[in-house]
């Protein structure tokens, strides 16, 4: 199973046994009001969602649950996600408690590293609305670079990117 850990984070596949902790996630108005998604339905509507992604077994990423590493405590996801024709996203949503704290930005560059160091691609790419500055902020500090304005189910957002020489050239700075 693929398992990535920061300082203070374990990062991993979600399995079955966190669609509680997903489903709660997702209840929240304020995490998910800068995404296209809506809440899930139900438990089940949540375990059907998860289970049918098949990103592991495909392509061997994904989201991954986050918890913290001091006491197994779930905080959100994070990771990569494989869409047609090649293109790899960065996501994650976090309970609200936890924001502010770095977990995006640490989580996000665990994904980048995975992807870039284990996964060799060659890009990936970021999306967020224009009013959400606290991702905008993410992608920055992780190396992302803005490339142009774009339309997300209505609102107004940005696209963002990183490429694997400019990942090698930010690690070898820091």
């Amino acid at each position: 199973m693929i398992h990535l850990e920061t300082k203070r984070l374990i990062m991993r596949p979600i399995t079955m046994d966190d669609i509680k902790d997903l489903y709660e996630l997702n209840l929240d108005p304020d995490v998910i009001k800068y995404t296209s998604g809506s809440p899930f339905k139900s438990l089940e509507h949540t375990r059907e969602f998860y289970a049918n992604s098949g990103q592991y077994e495909k392509y061997k990423m994904g989201r991954f649950s986050t918890f913290l590493k001091s006491d197994n405590t779930f905080i959100g996801w994070c990771g990569l996600k494989y869409h047609e024709g090649a293109v790899i996203d960065l996501g994650y949503r976090f309970i609200k408690k936890y924001w502010g704290q770095g977990y995006a930005t640490e989580s996000s560059k665990a994904s980048l590293k995975y992807g870039f160091e284990e996964l060799d691609v060659k890009k990936i790419i970021a999306v967020a609305m224009k009013a959400n500055p606290a991702s905008i902020s993410v992608f920055q500090k992780i190396g992302m670079v803005y490339t142009k304005d774009i339309d997300l189910d209505g609102h107004e957002g940005v696209y963002y990117e990183i490429g694997h020489q400019r990942y090698q050239a930010n690690k070898k700075r820091t």
